[in-house]
């Protein structure tokens, strides 16, 4: 019964020698096996953590990308993302489970375990890295789409804060200007009105997307801006009109005074002249005093206006006063101005015509400039002018000249060598 005892104790020695238990059960070889398995663990796990680092970058790009573009690439971006992210779970599973099928740790862990967990893990490390080098491809695909929505979200935080601002702004503007007593209803009214927008801004792009808040703070930049430039010019614009309405009420009276002068002229050109020189002139009187009195309506209508406030109904009705005087100016003022060209034409007709003639000849100059002939476009209408001429100067011949159409046709003759200088002018300019 003693005989066994010194053969185990023999034996120990040797069991634990070099390396303990584990070369009982594989010797040199099986920790071979182990070391390899091990290195096809560690490089697995270092391709797994790659991977699941990518994707989770990959993520927040997406993530960019769909706050900010809703388009088809956009949608298209999520949805393989997606199939990348199914593709990324099943090679992951088969990591996880090759990791838990096999305890490398194990003190009886056989060579053939060892070498069956080496082949698996690789095969989990290779198709890790495969799905990874998509993962890769598939973002750099992304840079047009990340760069475009990574500039919008830049935008974002100073656009929402310009917008603030701007409304902040025109808000004090508004206070200034009715501090100087002046309502400016209408100003506050569309500053008010772009409350809600705020109200959207302040929710953020989250609930309402970043493209739309980027416009929505455009929208709120100009237009507070605008109410803030005319909150400003409203003291100056307010003074602009008291300036006009003393301006155009001289005026006024100015032209009551001068249409007075028209009968006396027009009683003139009746005397002297025969009625095809002064007709056209007989509704002058009257239609000056109507628009005359009309224009004074209008001034007290802008004075009421101005005194209300209503700026934009204050400056309208001084746009009608200036062009109702402006009418009666130019009819008063044609009026002295027939009479003081026909006193010109019945004393010396002649230079009207001569001036007529001077005008002809330089345009029959210029069409033979550098021809032997002259191009039919221009020498046509210049000899019917010509003709014309001496048609209107025959008609001065009689006892009571129509000088008053005298004169009209020298100017439509003027006027169509004017018109033929031009064209061959503009002819000979292109040609060059």
């Amino acid at each position: 019964m003693l005989l066994p005892v010194p053969l185990v104790l023999a034996a120990l020695p040797a069991a634990f020698a070099g390396g303990g238990t584990r070369r009982w059960f594989g010797g040199r070889g099986g920790e071979s096996q182990r070391a390899e398995a091990q290195a096809a663990k560690d490089a697995a796990a270092e391709a797994f953590y790659e991977l699941d680092t990518a994707q989770r970058d990959l993520r927040i790009s997406i993530e960019t990308i769909n706050a900010v573009d809703s388009s088809s690439r956009g949608r298209k971006a999520s949805e393989d993302f997606a199939a990348l992210g199914r593709r990324i779970d099943e090679v992951s599973h088969a990591y996880i489970t090759a990791v838990d099928s096999h305890d490398l740790d194990r003190d009886d862990l056989e060579p053939a375990v060892a070498s069956r967990a080496r082949t698996e893990l690789t095969r989990a490390k290779d198709d890790l890295v495969r799905v990874k080098g998509e993962l890769d491809r598939f973002a750099q695909g992304l840079g047009p789409l990340l760069g475009s929505a990574e500039t919008q979200l830049a935008r974002l935080a100073p656009a929402v804060e310009r917008a603030r601002q701007a409304l902040l702004a025109a808000s004090n503007a508004l206070d200034t200007v009715r501090a100087a007593g002046l309502r400016a209803d209408e100003l506050a009214a569309r500053l008010a009105a772009l409350a809600p927008e705020l109200t959207k801004l302040n929710q953020g792009a989250g609930q309402h997307g970043v493209p739309e808040t980027l416009q929505r703070a455009d929208v709120v930049l100009r237009d507070a801006e605008a109410v803030r430039t005319e909150a400003e010019r409203l003291p100056e614009r307010a003074a602009e009109i008291d300036r006009r309405l003393v301006s155009l009420r001289t005026r006024a009276q100015a032209l009551t005074t001068r249409a007075g002068s028209v009968e006396p002229v027009l009683s003139e050109l009746r005397r002297r002249f025969s009625a095809a020189c002064w007709q056209d002139l007989q509704p002058v009187p009257e239609q000056a005093a109507v628009n005359i009195r009309q224009a004074e309506d209008k001034l007290a209508e802008a004075a009421k206006a101005r005194e209300e406030q209503r700026w934009a109904d204050a400056t309208s009705r001084l746009s009608t006063v200036r062009a109702l005087l402006n009418a009666v100016d130019e009819a008063v003022s044609a009026a002295g101005d027939r009479l003081q060209r026909l006193n010109a034409v019945a004393k010396d007709p002649q230079q009207e015509i001569e001036r007529t003639r001077f005008a002809v000849r330089d345009a029959q100059r210029l069409a033979m400039a550098g021809r032997h002939t002259p191009d039919p476009r221009h020498a046509r209408p210049l000899d019917d002018s010509v003709a014309r001429l001496e048609r209107a100067i025959a008609g001065l011949d009689g006892r009571h000249p129509d000088y008053w159409h005298f004169l009209t046709e020298t100017e439509a003759v003027r006027q169509t060598a004017a018109g033929v200088v031009s064209d061959i002018r503009e002819e000979r300019g292109g040609g060059t």
